[in-house]
């Protein structure tokens, strides 16, 4: 039996496909929630918020005996603060290994969530702990509800130049595994989806595969921001890991 993993994020949908990969693979976990659960065969619940620090989320305590924490938690606000809490209890526990997931860009799209993934990641780096740091394209669910309401307005705008590589979070929680089962590697290439697609052919393919009709609206996105999305600063076109599952497949699979 493998040592107990702490993970972060755990009941969330990433953790959703990484959870049960790493109990097939033998490993017992503790999983970080909010609220309050109950225990499971391998599987050990513990209540606290990163976002608490030190004395409110009793993380000292919950990296008892840990020697590698699953960073999978994630918020559109207080990332960086609550991987910096993270860290430093990891650092006090003597944790030998963190894994974390990112994103692609952030240290190159200057918008505020991306910067704030930089910060996690700075965070980590600077912890004095050894890491694994994985940055992933956006998921395909994530990609599904963002147009889902974009799609919901009678003229969508469609950004120019704006491109993604939609991934699989399945695809995305195996690689997790085997990061995990590996020593510290910093940052490994990044993974990505099988297909660069263009903002407005996401919404077309969602909108017919929903059997819907809308007109799309070319926008340009303004500044700093829409010069990386244009340059393509949020993409990794050369020495990615490429996943299988690509965003056509999970439209049949969702949608219609």
């Amino acid at each position: 039996m493998n040592a107990k993993i702490f993970v972060t994020g755990g009941t969330g949908g990433l953790g959703s496909h990484t959870v049960p990969l790493l109990r097939a693979a033998g490993y017992d976990l503790r999983i970080l929630s909010r609220s309050a659960r109950e225990d499971t065969e391998g599987v050990e619940y513990v209540t606290g918020d990163l976002l608490a620090g030190e004395n409110g989320a009793n993380i000292d305590e919950a990296l008892d005996g840990i020697e590698t924490v699953l960073h999978l938690a994630g918020a559109q606000k207080g990332d960086d603060i609550a991987t910096r809490n993270l860290a430093q209890a990891a650092a006090r526990a003597g944790v030998r290994h963190i894994v974390y997931i990112s994103v692609i860009g952030a240290d190159k799209v200057p918008v505020g969530w991306l910067r704030m993934k930089a910060a996690a990641e700075k965070a980590i780096e600077e912890s004095g702990v050894p890491y694994t740091i994985l940055r992933a394209a956006q998921f395909h669910d994530l990609t599904l509800k963002a147009v889902r309401t974009m799609a919901k307005l009678p003229v969508v705008p469609n950004p120019g130049g704006l491109r993604f590589q939609p991934v699989d979070a399945r695809d995305v929680a195996a690689r997790l595994v085997e990061l995990v089962a590996g020593p510290p590697a910093g940052l490994v290439p990044d993974i990505a989806g099988p297909e660069v697609i263009a903002m407005g052919d996401l919404v077309r393919s969602y909108v017919k595969a929903a059997g819907k009709h809308r007109m799309l609206m070319p926008v340009r996105i303004p500044g700093k921001a829409g010069k990386a999305y244009r340059a393509g600063d949020n993409l990794t076109l050369d020495g990615a890991l490429v996943a299988s599952g690509s965003w056509t497949d999970f439209l049949a699979a969702h949608v219609g």
